[in-house]
């Protein structure tokens, strides 16, 4: 069973990196979708800090 944990592949928190190990893809993909949410609408951003505290370090 997977688990939705913080990546070592990280630039900046290791949250985009975890996702993608999680979902199997690409960490850029998850990278630059996350950059487009927050330039969009602003959503990503807050999405990023609720997932700094919610998503736990390995």
């Amino acid at each position: 069973m997977k688990k939705l944990t913080r990546s070592t592949n990280k630039k900046l928190l290791g949250i985009a990196g975890g996702i993608a190990e999680y979902l199997g893809i690409d960490p850029t993909v998850v990278r630059v979708i996350w950059a487009c949410s927050i330039l969009i609408g602003g959503f990503g951003l807050l999405a990023y800090i609720i997932c700094i505290f919610v998503i736990p370090e390995k």
